[in-house]
């Protein structure tokens, strides 16, 4: 049916970089924005990125702003996320989601669709 899927993930020292993957499957990505979540145990799912339908607008959360990119590629139907300068504290199950605009991009409750999300650990 209509499935994200995120790859990309991985374990990776203090400082070091990963690039993580949204892919679509059953849909066209630039009908949405798009936006990455992440959970820690313990943790409430946290909003941490997210760009428009175009791809001209982007959104960090503080904790993130400076060191991760979001983009797109609408010819590829993908969205990526560079993330550099990476801290044990980014330790987390990646998500993507999509819903219609960036707005609230922090509250998960109307992202429509989900991916099964990809693990990063940091960790020396």
């Amino acid at each position: 049916q209509l499935q994200l899927v995120e790859s990309g993930g991985g374990l990776v020292q203090p400082g070091g970089s990963l690039r993580l993957s949204c892919a679509a499957s059953g849909f066209t990505l630039d009908d949405y924005a798009i936006g990455w979540f992440r959970q820690a145990p313990g943790k409430e799912r946290e909003g941490v990125s997210c760009i428009s339908r175009s791809g001209g607008s982007t959104n960090y959360a503080d904790s993130v702003k400076g060191r991760f990119t979001i983009s797109r590629d609408n010819a590829k139907n993908t969205v990526d996320l560079q993330m550099n300068s990476l801290k044990p504290e980014d330790t987390a199950v990646y998500y993507c989601a999509a819903k219609a605009y960036c707005s609230g991009y922090k509250f998960p409750n109307f992202y429509k669709y989900w991916g099964q999300g990809t693990q990063v650990t940091v960790s020396s």
